[in-house]
């Protein structure tokens, strides 16, 4: 019976995790599609699972190639016009503009992963990322901005920490980021030679 138990916990080791990416992305998939269903459903006179979809994704790659053309330029300058004159519409946008291009934008944030001496009488440390070496706008010339995400969260903090605390690392910051979220449960030298097969 025991015996029995043990192989039912392994194939829900196995199962869970691709069940429950599988359900995100359906979920995902069906929310995105629903946006649009209704309208291409009168349009077209049939409903074809995935159509608003792949409109979608085709739409926000014409926006793409059209916002780096030239033909962008004045509606970007007039948009940062009406930005600048709503202080609280600026606020928000900037920071959510921030937030994107931290992750996907040509100039990501969380590239360089480091360690962080947290308290030297015990040892203790912990991994983060290197945001903002030049905090002079703080009066803090010895210091430096580290962003510590959550593990098991979308979260983090944000500590300014003294520059001889932090040590860069050479490894791939998606392996460092991934061993933090996951608790440290991610196999940090399995995950950076798939991504170094990979490059």
């Amino acid at each position: 019976m025991k015996r029995l138990v043990n192989y039912f916990l392994q194939g829900l080791l196995y199962i869970a995790p691709l069940g429950i990416t599988a359900y995100i992305i359906y979920l995902i998939f069906n929310f995105i599609d629903n946006i649009l269903d209704d309208k291409l459903e009168e349009i077209f006179k049939i409903d074809i699972p995935g159509l608003g979809l792949v409109i979608i994704f085709l739409f926000l790659v014409l926006v793409g190639i059209i916002g780096q053309s030239i033909l962008a330029r004045p509606f970007k300058v007039l948009f940062k016009r009406i930005i600048e004159k709503a202080p609280l519409l600026k606020l928000i946008f900037s920071a959510l503009n921030d937030l994107f291009s931290a992750f996907v934008g040509k100039e990501k944030k969380f590239n360089k992963p480091v360690i962080v001496l947290v308290n030297p009488i015990s040892n203790l440390e912990k991994l983060g990322f290197l945001t903002e070496e030049d905090l002079s706008i703080l009066d803090e010339k010895e210091k430096v901005a580290v962003y510590f995400p959550h593990s098991y969260n979308f979260s983090g903090e944000l500590f300014i920490v003294p520059k001889n605390q932090v040590r860069l690392i050479d490894v791939n910051p998606s392996v460092i980021m991934k061993f933090i979220i996951s608790g440290g449960v991610s196999g940090i030298y399995e995950e950076q030679e798939t991504v170094n097969d990979i490059n």
